[in-house]
C-alpha cells in the first residue's frame, strides 16, 4: 500500500513497485486521482488498485485497510500522504493554530493512524515493511516551514519508535528522506529555492522523483531485511547526514 498514490512521489513509487512486480494498493483521497493511477498503471500491464483514504480520519483509514486486508496482510506500507502543497512562507510566530493542527493531523498523526491499521494483520503474519517517507528539510532546518519541518521530524522520531516495538514481530520500520523535487506539490516552492538546492547539492542537479523510488523499493525488499529504525537520505549530497 502507497498512501497519497495520486501523483508526484507516490505514483512514482507505486509504479516502481508494480513494474518490480508487486500488487499495489493506490491509497489516495482524490478519487479522481486514484481512479487515474490505477488506470495508468494497470493500462502498462501491471497490478494495482485504488482504495480511498484520508488519513487524518481514523474511520476512513480502518475501512480502506479492512477492505484491503480481505485478501490478506499487506506485505509493506509506505507512509507518503501528506501536506505538502504551498504550506512554506510563514515565520514560526506567524502560523495560526488551526493550520498547524491541519499539517500535523495529516503529516504526523496519519502515518502512525495507517501503520496503527495494518499492523495486525502484519504482526499475525510474522512479516511487514513500513518506509515512512520524511523530507531532509526536518534535518536541514528549512526556514518558514516550522510546521512541516516539525511534522517530518516528529516522523522521524516515530520510526525508531516503530522499529523498537515491531522488530521481534518481524516487522521493519525505515523512513526515506528526499530533497525538494521538482513535481506538482512544489510547484510554488520560490525559484530561487529550487537554485539554491541545486547549487548547495554535491550532485548538482534537480531532484526527481524517480531519485527517490529506488532508496523505497530496496527497503521493502529482501536485501533490507536486517536493517529497521533507519533514515535515508536520498537528495543528492545537500544534507551529510
Amino acid at each position: 500500500m502507497v498512501t497519497g498514490a495520486g501523483r508526484g512521489l507516490g505514483l512514482a513509487t507505486a509504479r516502481r513497485l508494480a513494474a518490480d512486480g508487486a500488487q499495489v494498493v493506490l491509497a489516495e483521497v482524490d478519487a479522481e486521482r486514484g481512479h487515474a493511477a490505477e488506470r495508468d498503471i494497470v493500462a502498462n500491464g501491471m497490478v494495482a488498485t485504488f482504495v480511498a483514504m484520508d488519513v487524518a480520519d481514523p474511520e476512513s483509514v480502518s475501512r480502506a485497510v479492512d477492505d484491503v486486508q480481505q485478501g490478506g496482510p499487506l506485505h509493506g506500507l509506505v507512509n507518503n500522504a501528506a501536506l505538502a502543497d504551498a504550506v512554506g512562507g510563514k515565520l514560526v510566530y506567524e502560523i495560526d493554530v488551526e493550520e498547524w493542527d491541519r499539517l500535523m493531523a495529516v503529516n504526523a498523526r496519519g502515518p502512525w493512524l495507517v501503520a496503527r491499521a495494518v499492523l495486525p494483520a502484519m504482526i499475525a503474519a510474522g512479516d511487514g515493511r513500513i518506509v515512512n517517507i520524511v523530507s531532509d528539510a526536518a534535518l536541514y532546518g528549512s526556514p518558514r516551514l516550522a510546521h512541516y519541518v516539525a511534522s517530518k521530524g516528529a516522523v522521524m522520531a516515530l520510526t525508531r519508535a516503530m522499529a523498537r516495538d515491531l522488530g521481534d514481530d518481524g516487522i521493519t520500520v525505515n523512513a526515506v528522506a528526499p530533497g525538494l523535487t521538482r513535481g506538482e506539490s512544489t510547484d510554488r516552492v520560490p525559484q530561487e529555492r529550487h537554485d539554491l538546492y541545486r547549487r548547495n547539492r554535491a550532485i548538482g542537479r534537480d531532484q526527481e522523483h524517480e531519485d527517490t523510488v529506488g532508496a523505497i523499493a530496496f527497503l521493502l525488499g529482501p536485501d533490507a531485511a536486517f536493517i529497521t529504525g533507519q533514515l535515508l537520505v536520498v537528495d543528492g549530497g545537500w544534507v551529510m547526514h
